[in-house]
């Protein structure tokens, strides 16, 4: 069946088919990039139910309401946004008003780059596939889906679906395991988009780097929290533990360890110990509770909680009285606080990806700013406080991809903001027209009908007057810059 993507020779001819008919029929029209993006949504409405029920099955336990807020409500805004807003995208951009009045006309397209390779994770394995391929859409590409062979009944489904959805040559989803992974991040594609860990992530780049593929890469990383001084604390408490708890914790922009006042930190573990005991009185049993996506995941959760223990620290499992827990049936994990964390512990370092959260005291704002720079750079840096002189200082000296306060997320609710991670957490970014900047080259094309070459300048034979002209714009070049540099160069003095 097209698509299947069995073997490296496959994935070459699903691209080369592509190419040529990207390069065939040339840039889409507006109409066809809406047709496209309105068939990547109803293949998925119209199929809800047994999307829902693919990943259900896929973890072991999985909110059929958080399935459909998470991965199908949440991408209705960004399709609706970018087949709104795409016209206007597309319009090709007038720059340079002293070129025009020189006689140079310069117009910057935005000009498809080709075919997309897209590389999605297993935590959000719908949405985190689609909505990058609706950008990849509008900007007029071509597009081949990798999907996570973790969350293979999610994978297979979405393969067959496509295939009576969209041709073979406009849109093929690729399933397999890691072999067919790697030999997807090696195709000479024209762009790859790549969802998952930062250790996945190092590799993607570094084979698509064989054939000089330009790469998107959305990682993770451990983001921090701030409880501020004056922050409300039993607010902070239960809307970190729900954070915590999207998922089961498998969310790459969940918080994974706090900062609190020393002087307030046992209230704030007493305010979250009560929270996370009314938002789960059972937590074997029930359906809203994600289990850990395979025993693997469920397994190196646990070994994390377990050094941490070893090597001196305070843990202490949130779990309904009767109920043993971790239960490695369900692959389900009590809500644990760990505290008195040291940074030879594993878990001090690691991305947990589960429901496990770290609490550290702290007496010195500079120190946590210091702590947080000392580490790779997360995908989100949170605040819960006013929006004072000390949550301007965090936000202004901390390095992130995004920065929230008050609230889970939020600063990827705005489909005019970019989202991104920086360094270890990922490069480049998606959302809105920043997805549609991500998967277009903006191809500069000028021209003029002046009388005279404009190169007789640059060529030789030059003539005095050329090289009077070069001479005068230097030195006056050279006299404004002194200007502005006086008295902050050896031998200067200020005016």
């Amino acid at each position: 069946m097209p698509g299947a993507g069995t073997d490296p020779g496959e994935l070459t001819a699903i691209l080369e088919r592509q190419r040529r008919a990207f390069l065939q029929d040339g840039p889409p029209s507006a109409a066809l990039r809406r047709d496209r993006i309105d068939r990547l949504l109803a293949m998925v409405l119209d199929h809800t139910d047994e999307f829902v029920e693919a990943m259900s099955r896929d973890f072991g336990t999985r909110s059929r309401t958080g399935t459909l807020f998470a991965e199908i409500s949440g991408m209705l805004s960004a399709f609706e946004h970018t087949r709104s807003h795409l016209g206007r995208w597309m319009r090709p951009a007038k720059p340079g008003p002293l070129a025009r009045l020189a006689g140079i006309s310069t117009e910057v397209h935005p000009s498809p780059l080709g075919v997309v390779g897209i590389i999605g994770p297993w935590n959000f394995p719908l949405q985190l596939v689609v909505v990058p391929a609706a950008s990849a859409f509008a900007a007029g590409n071509r597009v081949m889906l990798k999907m996570s062979e973790i969350t293979t009944r999610t994978a297979e489904l979405t393969r067959s679906l496509a295939a009576t959805y969209f041709d073979p040559a406009e849109l093929v989803v690729v399933t397999g395991g890691p072999e067919i992974g790697a030999a997807f991040a090696r195709l000479p594609l024209d762009h790859l988009f790549f969802t998952g860990s930062t250790g996945v992530g190092r590799l993607v780049q570094q084979a698509a780097a064989e054939n000089l593929v330009p790469v998107t890469l959305e990682l993770g990383g451990k983001n921090p929290v701030v409880v501020a001084r004056d922050a409300d604390l039993d607010r902070a408490a239960a809307r970190i533990a729900k954070a915590r708890m999207v998922n089961g914790g498998q969310v790459c922009v969940c918080p994974d360890y706090v900062f609190v006042p020393e002087e307030r930190i046992d209230g704030f573990v007493d305010a979250l110990r009560s929270r996370l005991r009314e938002m789960f009185p059972a937590i074997v049993a029930d359906p809203d509770y994600t289990a850990s996506v395979d025993t693997a995941n469920y397994e190196r959760v646990l070994a994390l909680v377990e050094d941490a223990r070893a090597r001196g620290a305070v843990v202490e499992t949130v779990s309904p009285e009767g109920e043993t827990l971790p239960d490695p049936v369900a692959r389900k994990i009590a809500p644990t606080l760990i505290r008195e964390v040291t940074d030879d512990m594993r878990i001090a370092g690691e991305e947990v990806f589960g429901p496990v959260l770290l609490i550290r005291p702290y007496s010195d704002l500079d120190a946590v700013i210091a702590h947080i720079n000392a580490n790779p750079a997360p995908l989100v840096a949170y605040w819960f406080g006013p929006d004072r002189a000390d949550f301007r200082r965090f936000a202004a000296r901390t390095r992130s991809g995004g920065v929230a306060r008050n609230e889970f997320a939020i600063h990827m609710f705005s489909q005019d903001a970019p989202f991104g991670g920086v360094g270890a957490s990922g490069m480049g970014a998606y959302h809105g027209k920043t997805g549609f900047d991500t998967f277009s080259h903006m191809r500069t094309i000028a021209g003029t009908d002046l009388p005279f070459a404009i190169t007789s300048i640059a060529a030789p034979p030059f003539g005095p007057r050329i090289s009077k002209l070069v001479d005068r714009s230097l030195r006056s070049a050279h006299r404004r810059n002194r200007r502005r540099v006086r008295g902050a160069l050896p031998g200067t003095t200020s005016s």
